[in-house]
């Protein structure tokens, strides 16, 4: 069902949050500020909420959707197995503009990220840097997250951006301000021996080799 009204509401008015998690809980999508652009949210074990989620932006369903958590401890929740690359990235880098790709929990829904027949399930993580999505996600659990704009708009970095996008289309806008927008977080496949930087972002390969020991990339 689609609301006739997206509900925008401030951030830090007392119970806004509450009402952002109620939102979400009911299997309703929710906009966000993270320390990128403005996200918007659906459950991420729901397939009915991440469905919405596709049919809110128009959103190709063959585009793989990431996943925010508001904890490093929260990745076991996401993945059927961690290797020491994933651990040690999350507890240097986190909460940051890093995504891990690591292998996917079964229960987590296949629409979220479809694979090639044989190939290994995977998901995007990433705790994002920025208080309203941290205590959301903290509340909520994980949370299947991509940019609040339609598919191929302009990246959203203020609430007002999100309305004019999609407005009508979801149920609710948490307005945390302007966010910082610049460049998306750096990628790194977990899945592999070493790792794979797969997208260059804020991150760089000497950030991550550093944290490594520099055991090196393939």
């Amino acid at each position: 069902m689609v609301p006739d009204v997206t509900r925008l509401l401030l951030s830090s008015l007392p119970g806004a949050i509450d009402q952002a998690v109620h939102a979400l809980l009911m299997r309703q999508l929710v906009a966000f500020p993270t320390d990128t652009v403005y996200g918007v949210a659906s459950l991420a074990f729901e397939v009915e909420a991440i469905e919405k989620l596709f049919a809110a932006k128009g959103r190709d369903a063959g585009k793989a959707i990431a996943v925010l958590v508001g904890s490093p401890e929260a990745l076991v929740q996401v993945s059927s197995g961690l290797n020491d690359s994933a651990r040690r990235l999350a507890e240097r880098f986190w909460p940051g503009p890093l995504t891990l790709v690591v292998p996917r929990n079964p229960a987590l829904p296949a629409v979220l990220a479809p694979a090639p027949p044989g190939a290994l399930p995977t998901i995007g993580v990433r705790m994002p840097d920025h208080p309203v999505a941290l205590e959301v996600l903290r509340r909520t659990g994980p949370l299947a997250v991509t940019s609040a704009n339609l598919s191929g708009g302009p990246n959203p970095h203020t609430a007002q951006d999100v309305a004019d996008q999609l407005g009508g289309r979801i149920a609710l806008i948490l307005d945390g301000g302007r966010v910082p927008g610049g460049l998306p977080s750096t990628v790194v496949d977990c899945t592999r021996p070493r790792p794979v930087i797969l997208r260059p972002g804020p991150l760089t390969e000497e950030d991550i080799l550093a944290s490594l020991d520099r055991q090196g990339f393939s």
